[in-house]
């Protein structure tokens, strides 16, 4: 009796045992899939953070108020000068003009200085020229655009505070960046449809400033992430250094091309002596 007893008291336990055992397995369970949730979910916002700083060109910043003066006056010159192409609220005209929202000051700036805005006729890309408005009205024009659209400022320097400190620096990003359409020393060259890449040599420091942060036609926008703004003065010493001819000397500059001009012309020469020198060579013969 003793062991029948025994033994159910046995069963009773172990089948008491098993659905605890049970129920601690369902509860790890559970704790895994919780653990492996938000792993998940910090991995997915590290994601989401990560395409967020890669996307998002610039943070925004707090700005100061316009002079309420000279935005009124830049959209009496707008009106009188820009809106038949860029529209009432700088929404552009189609097949006309872009949209001057988001553009800011400094595309304002070098269009305008530049003499390449207003445009006197339709072409595949506006041409440098005398600039159109005074200075006065170039800066009226700029806050109202700036107020209005918003978009890339200009800096505070001006002139030669524009000019970095390593022109050698300048020249090596110029060559990485700029040299493929430019020339490497600033000549220009000639791109697709009608387009190309002007000269530099007459552009002052707040317009190759301006040029690179606002991107004319082909020419892409380089945000303080890509070029910060001491590369960018880097950048604007060595053109104008290559502009006043302060090339470091050695060869002959063969009117500022660089060294692709002087070996096309060594090349040429240098076939020339050579079959110089074989038909005397078979004259004699």
């Amino acid at each position: 009796m003793t062991s029948s007893k025994d033994s159910a008291s046995a069963s009773a336990d172990g089948a008491a045992a098993r659905p605890r055992n049970g129920r601690g397995r369902t509860r790890r369970e559970k704790l895994r899939r919780r653990f492996a949730g938000v792993l998940a979910l910090g991995v997915a916002l590290v994601a989401v953070g990560g395409l967020y700083a890669v996307f998002v060109p610039e943070p925004q910043t707090a700005q100061a108020a316009a002079d309420p003066a000279l935005v009124r006056e830049g959209e009496k010159i707008y009106n009188n000068t820009c809106i038949s192409c860029h529209g009432s609220n700088l929404e552009g005209v189609e097949d006309m003009g872009p949209s001057l929202i988001g553009i800011g000051e400094a595309a304002v700036y070098f269009q305008t200085s530049t003499g390449r805005m207003p445009m006197s006729r339709q072409q595949a890309q506006p041409e440098r020229a005398p600039a159109k408005l005074s200075p006065e009205e170039i800066d009226a024009l700029m806050a109202y655009v700036q107020a209005n659209g918003g978009g890339a400022e200009m800096p505070k320097a001006e002139g030669k505070e524009l000019r970095g400190d390593d022109t050698a620096r300048g020249a090596q990003l110029f060559r990485l960046n700029c040299a493929s359409c430019h020339n490497f020393t600033g000549q220009g060259g000639a791109l697709s449809s009608g387009k190309y890449a002007p000269a530099l040599a007459e552009a002052n420091e707040e317009q190759i400033y301006a040029a690179m942060i606002s991107g004319p036609a082909n020419m892409p926008k380089f945000s303080d992430r890509q070029l910060t703004p001491d590369e960018k003065k880097d950048i604007v010493a060595y053109v104008k250094s290559v502009a006043a001819g302060e090339d470091g000397g050695g060869g002959l500059s063969l009117g500022g091309f660089g060294p692709a001009s002087e070996g096309v012309v060594a090349w040429v020469v240098g076939i020339g002596v050579l079959v110089s020198a074989t038909l005397w060579i078979g004259s004699r013969a």
